[in-house]
């Protein structure tokens, strides 16, 4: 009885660990807009100090992290800093681990940034999704560069 209710509780901590914890007045790190207008696009990271920090689509959440000293004030030196790291997956609507999401380029869905990066938790969702939207190539956390963030920002 003991181990079922240890699993259990295992179990639902695992469930909301991963949660988007934002309301009505929460806006968006890098673009300044309200996240929760388009639940969809949401990205979060939270910093080890607990500072939970929101973005409007996976490409804000990106630019931040490839570059968080242009935000000097929140404070971030290094990737030490970041506790949690989580997208929206697009289909499911259900937090994600960023690093461990497939983002679609080129789609013709349009996220409230403008041109973005459009994350699935598993490379076969992606694959469809890019097939049914015109996207163009399916990339991994990692291989997503600041020249193709600039790129969808319209900077090259």
């Amino acid at each position: 009885m003991n181990k079922i209710l240890i699993g259990t509780i295992l179990a639902s901590s695992l469930l909301f660990s991963n949660t988007m914890d934002y309301d009505k007045n929460t806006t968006g790190v890098v673009r300044n807009m309200k996240v929760y207008k388009d639940p969809k696009w949401v990205a979060k990271i939270e910093l080890q100090n607990g500072k939970k920090l929101f973005f409007v689509s996976p490409k804000s959440m990106l630019e931040f992290y490839q570059h968080p000293g242009k935000w000097f004030d929140i404070g971030v030196k290094s990737e030490k800093d970041f506790k949690e790291i989580l997208v929206t997956d697009f289909q499911t609507l259900k937090p994600v681990k960023a690093k461990g999401a497939f983002y679609i380029y080129g789609t013709n869905v349009i996220s409230p940034a403008g041109d973005d990066l459009v994350p699935f938790d598993s490379y076969k969702a992606a694959e469809e999704f890019s097939k049914k939207h015109n996207g163009k190539r399916i990339f991994s956390f990692r291989e997503v560069s600041s020249a193709l963030i600039r790129l969808l920002n319209g900077r090259i």
